[in-house]
């Protein structure tokens, strides 16, 4: 009568093992996946008063608004003395069906804010949604619009600022830290 081998039956078993000890590592080890900046190729900011009178600033560039030549944009005056309730919509149309980068941007609320940056102009800008945790994102906003003037207005998109630093929640970018994911420099004529 032979004997059982009980060494096939312990060198399988810790293969086995090893093979899933090697797995679990693998998964321990993997890298974390990277947020990839989405291609904006087109900036909306509809202004609409009181009265339902409304009002478009628009920046496109096929490559890309971050940093691309070829930059057109457009920007209709807008009325002196008066309160606009406006709304940022970011495209990509490199793309088909167009992506919605705007709708990212909120899904994504906690990670980013717009800030706008009046230049000789007498505009202030106030938020006007939140992200989860409270804070400022800005694709929703109330411009208060002053005396005639000319200059611009910057309007950049920060990914990962510091939104409890002092001046964030208000619009100060001085402590904002982050990245820009966009800036675009309108011109602004007030009437």
């Amino acid at each position: 009568m032979t004997k059982p081998n009980l060494f096939l039956p312990v060198l399988l078993g810790a293969a086995m093992l090893a093979g899933c000890n090697k797995d679990k590592e693998d998964e321990l080890t993997s890298p974390a996946p990277v947020n990839e900046e989405e291609l904006i190729t087109d900036a909306y900011i509809h202004f609409m008063d009181g009265a339902g009178n409304t009002f478009q600033w628009h920046a496109h560039a096929v490559g890309g608004l971050e940093g691309s030549s070829g930059l057109q944009i457009e920007a209709d005056t807008l009325p002196a003395n008066t309160q606009l309730q406006a709304e940022v919509i970011l495209l990509n149309r490199s793309v088909s069906p167009v992506d919605t980068v705007s709708q990212e941007v909120l899904e994504e609320g906690t990670a980013h804010q717009f800030f706008f940056v009046p230049n000789q102009v007498p505009i202030t800008v106030g938020y006007a949604d939140q992200d989860a945790n409270g804070f400022p994102i800005g694709l929703h906003s109330v411009w208060q619009i002053g005396a005639p003037a000319t200059g611009e207005v910057a309007v950049l998109l920060r990914h990962q600022p510091i939104k409890d630093a002092a001046g964030v929640s208000d619009g100060d970018i001085t402590n904002a830290g982050g990245s820009n994911d966009l800036e675009v420099h309108f011109p602004a004529v007030v009437q």
